[in-house]
């Protein structure tokens, strides 16, 4: 049972490590991230097209870093290595148990660097094949502009066209302001999500941590109550060999003190027996009440555990939502740019008839 966003973003490579992270205030000395060796893991979210580093210390997340292009991962001793990471403002630094595990992460960070330099060129051709008409027109626009400064103004266009730019101008700038606040909304969703993800990984050890911990207490479950019958059956055969001695005491016999000291003797030795075995059976009991405890942070750990899946279902639930919204969002856009477009291109016929009407003027005056 796992939360849905994990069908979207996938682990490709994990390894353990000792986690650092460089001091913000000297820039030179690393301060310990985790208190012993944890699991960091690369990630592919195959919806956004990225890359990420994710490590889990305790209830948080210690590391992560999304891999761009720019980043570098450098190996500065046989089992060390570091990179940079620009948006998070800091310096991760990595510390494997072997060499060969350093060089496998190393190589892993060139693979996954390639690919998400592979992806950000796709996203760009993409982006250029899906605005070609807008990239070619603003240089003309440009220079239209810059002409018009440079020659005296004979006549101001202010008819129904320049209305419609003018409102067109003001829905790109509300579908700027739109796609602004769905950046926003998406990466306090991507920060939640993270926050979610360590708790879930915290609840997740936890709870195979108290399986095993249950698993054992059933073992020794049995075993105890193995040893608890063994005892009470040799608990029930020294009372009866007491039972035998008492009889055989009231008996006469040639040296009757002797055998009653002995007698006593005997009796002493297998009460302080019977005192040790109380004692073994009370312990037994005392640990089955623990075991009862661990059933019962199980069973909270699981509640929990389902609880937070439902979080998260909510979560990936409102991500789709606004991943819907920008697909739309950015149809708008397209449709506005190309009426844009549209404007830009009578605005051209405007401006050559303008010329036209200016020529026929000078030609008219000069005669």
């Amino acid at each position: 049972m796992y939360p849905s966003h994990r069908e979207r973003e996938q682990p490709i490579f994990s390894a353990r490590a000792h986690v650092f992270q460089i001091d913000p205030a000297t820039k030179r000395n690393w301060l310990p991230a985790s208190k012993h060796a944890v699991t960091v893991s690369f990630f592919y979210d195959a919806n956004r097209t990225v890359y990420r580093i994710i490590s889990v210390g305790g209830t948080k997340a210690i590391i992560n870093s999304t891999i761009t292009p720019n980043m570098t991962f450098t190996k500065t001793s046989q089992k060390f290595g570091q990179w940079a990471d620009s948006r998070a403002n800091t310096v991760y630094g990595l510390g494997f148990a072997t060499e060969q595990q350093l060089q496998q992460f190393s190589d892993q960070f060139k693979e996954v660097k390639e690919a998400a330099r592979l992806a950000r060129e796709k996203s760009q051709e993409k982006f250029e094949l899906i605005n070609p008409a807008l990239n070619i027109a603003a240089p003309q626009i440009s220079q239209e502009l810059s002409e018009d400064r440079h020659s005296p103004p004979l006549l101001t266009v202010n008819g129904p066209e320049d209305k419609l730019f003018r409102s067109k101008s003001a829905d790109m700038e509300q579908l700027t302001s739109e796609k602004e606040r769905i950046k926003k909304m998406l990466s306090e969703g991507s920060i939640c999500e993270i926050n979610l993800e360590a708790e879930l990984f915290t609840l997740q050890d936890s709870n195979a941590k108290l399986v095993a911990a249950l698993h054992e207490a059933n073992t020794g479950v049995v075993e105890w109550k193995k040893q608890l019958a063994e005892y009470q059956e040799e608990t029930e055969r020294l009372r009866d060999q007491v039972a035998e001695l008492e009889a055989q005491s009231g008996r006469p016999g040639p040296s009757g003190s002797e055998t009653r000291d002995e007698l006593t003797q005997s009796l002493e030795e297998l009460e302080a027996l019977l005192k040790a075995k109380d004692e073994i059976i009370h312990n037994l009991h005392s640990r089955k009440s623990d075991i009862h405890e661990l059933e019962k942070e199980r069973e909270e750990a699981v509640q929990r555990l389902q609880d937070l899946e439902t979080r998260n279902a909510e979560l990936e639930q409102r991500v789709e939502s606004i991943e819907q919204t920008l697909a739309s969002t950015l149809e708008e856009r397209e449709r506005a740019e190309s009426e844009v477009q549209r404007v830009v291109d009578v605005l051209e016929v405007k401006i050559y008839d303008l010329n036209d009407l200016r020529q026929s003027l000078a030609k008219l005056i000069s005669k």
